[in-house]
């Protein structure tokens, strides 16, 4: 077992911080705005925490630790494991981590019997769905209306590792994912303003096949 009640298998991937703090919070029944709230922060932090988007500071870090109840050497140390109820699932935020740590991924859609790929960086997950941004002008999405069927595909340069995955695009309307995507990539605040705010559309990949190799 890991630190207050987490499980570890043998041969399982590292936890992450974010995963960490993720399991402690839920284990102790707090909700990220209970955390946020005694942490003095906002909600979107603990979350971006949470998705390894970002990384806590030394105050905040000594400050979970209490209110988790467990050591700083805990949060930081990457040869704690994780339980996982299904060793060969990839979840959601394992695709986002993946590409984020890449930078950026290849979109490929279908232009009636031509393929078309493409980068695409403004990629976002919560804890069951990926999701990625575009414009309504693009071509992508005249071929996401026609044919949903994509694929995405990153190449990690350190680790030599490369993810596909499969599914089917979907539109998202939630203004909290807008919201926490404009967190993540503020450009995307500067660059859809007022009349060009209509032209910003989000997608949900419903994951049919995820594949790190």
């Amino acid at each position: 077992m890991g630190e207050k009640g987490i499980a570890i298998k043998q041969g399982e991937r590292h936890m992450t911080t974010g995963e960490k703090i993720a399991a402690l919070r839920k284990e102790k029944g707090i909700t990220q705005e209970a955390l946020a709230e005694r942490l003095k922060v906002a909600r979107q932090s603990v979350s971006r925490w949470e998705m390894d988007a970002a990384f806590p500071e030394t105050e905040k870090l000594i400050k979970l630790s209490r209110i988790l109840e467990c050591s700083i050497d805990f949060l930081l140390n990457s040869e704690i494991q994780r339980d996982c109820e299904n060793e060969a699932s990839i979840s959601a935020r394992d695709c986002f981590r993946f590409i984020r740590e890449c930078t950026y991924c290849f979109l490929a859609t279908n232009a009636g019997e031509r393929p078309r790929l493409r980068p695409m960086g403004h990629v976002y997950a919560d804890e069951k769905v990926l999701y990625f941004a575009t414009d309504t002008r693009k071509g992508v999405y005249a071929e996401l209306t026609e044919n949903p069927y994509v694929e995405l595909a990153s190449y990690n340069l350190n680790t030599r590792q490369w993810i596909r995955i499969s599914g089917r695009a979907v539109l998202e309307d939630s203004l909290m994912v807008r919201e926490e995507m404009e967190i993540l990539y503020p450009m995307i605040r500067q660059e859809y303003v007022g009349k060009e705010e209509v032209y910003f559309v989000i997608f949900q990949i419903v994951i049919e096949e995820a594949v790190i190799v």
